[in-house]
């Protein structure tokens, strides 16, 4: 961890209220965002409101601070995001990192070379001065790797550094995430390389609007949504678990909830595993169910 980003100057103890004996958390992407990949003005006003009375409402999303923070825009939560798949905490209100996992140096060199092995070429994330991300590509980019840049190049909190660059030293010991995405069947092939690499936690799963498309998150050891949110129940003093997914990347964390929640939208898998299903993302769904179960201030 990087010692700049804990929680030593942070007493999550600080959000304890007699409403947040429940901790609620919802992936994004599928689920409390809608089908146009937005915030609904109805769960904004939902989630902002409960949570100015206290209720523990957060996210648990692949996304970076850099678009987590976009699509909150009007969407105030009183506790940290997990993000990047929970390899972090990003604490809105103060803009900083908090319990970042790092991959190993020598870990990271290995993972690269398992995707080179495979003829793709990863995102490098890298989080080495604490406070911004430096991303890292190295050769030509696929239609997916393009259309995924040029919607994020712009962003605040990220820095991109792309092909022949002096700069292109990663991976390094602040490495936080590789990631890939193209062609299934090769991203598939380097997560099947990578799942004897000890000192990692790999995701691989299709995209949800392409499945002929695969990506691929590859993070220091033990990362997970479901570890992160354990981690958070317990430093709020949370008794009880409630999470929203539509993914096979939620399956984790409806293991470890004390109830889980699929939006009706969700892959077969998750609405298999959930406790109950309710309404689509496209009916602001999971906000409605926090303030059914939540109740007012």
């Amino acid at each position: 961890m990087l010692p700049h980003c804990g929680l030593d100057n942070y007493n999550l103890k600080e959000f304890k209220s007699e409403f947040m004996k429940t901790l609620y958390v919802s992936d994004m992407d599928g689920t409390l965002l809608g089908t146009d990949s937005r915030v609904s003005r109805e769960t904004a006003e939902i989630v902002s409101g409960l949570s100015r009375c206290g209720t523990a409402i957060t996210v648990a999303t692949a996304r970076t601070p850099a678009t987590v923070d976009v699509l909150l825009e009007d969407t105030y939560t009183s506790i940290p995001a997990i993000v990047m798949t929970g390899a972090a905490l990003w604490d809105r209100e103060r803009r900083r990192y908090l319990r970042p996992v790092l991959m190993d140096g020598n870990v990271a060199s290995e993972v690269v070379a398992a995707f080179a092995a495979e003829g793709v070429d990863p995102f490098v994330y890298d989080l080495g001065d604490g406070e911004r991300l430096n991303v890292y590509h190295r050769s030509e980019m696929n239609r997916q790797e393009r259309h995924f840049y040029e919607e994020r190049r712009h962003l605040e909190g990220k820095r991109f550094v792309l092909g022949d660059s002096r700069e292109l030293t990663v991976p390094s010991a602040s490495t936080i995430l590789v990631f890939g995405m193209g062609e299934a069947v090769r991203v598939e092939a380097v997560a099947e390389r990578l799942r004897g690499v000890d000192g990692v936690s790999v995701s691989c799963y299709r995209d949800i609007f392409n499945h002929d498309v695969a990506n691929i998150e590859v993070f220091g050891a033990g990362v997970s949504k479901a570890a992160a949110i354990k981690w958070l129940a317990g430093h709020i003093g949370a008794e009880r678990i409630t999470v929203y997914g539509d993914n096979l990347n939620d399956l984790p964390m409806f293991g470890i909830a004390d109830e889980a929640v699929a939006v009706a939208n969700a892959m077969p898998e998750v609405i298999a595993a959930a406790d109950r299903v309710i309404g689509p993302n496209s009916e602001s769904s999971v906000a409605r169910d926090i303030r059914r179960l939540a109740g007012g201030c």
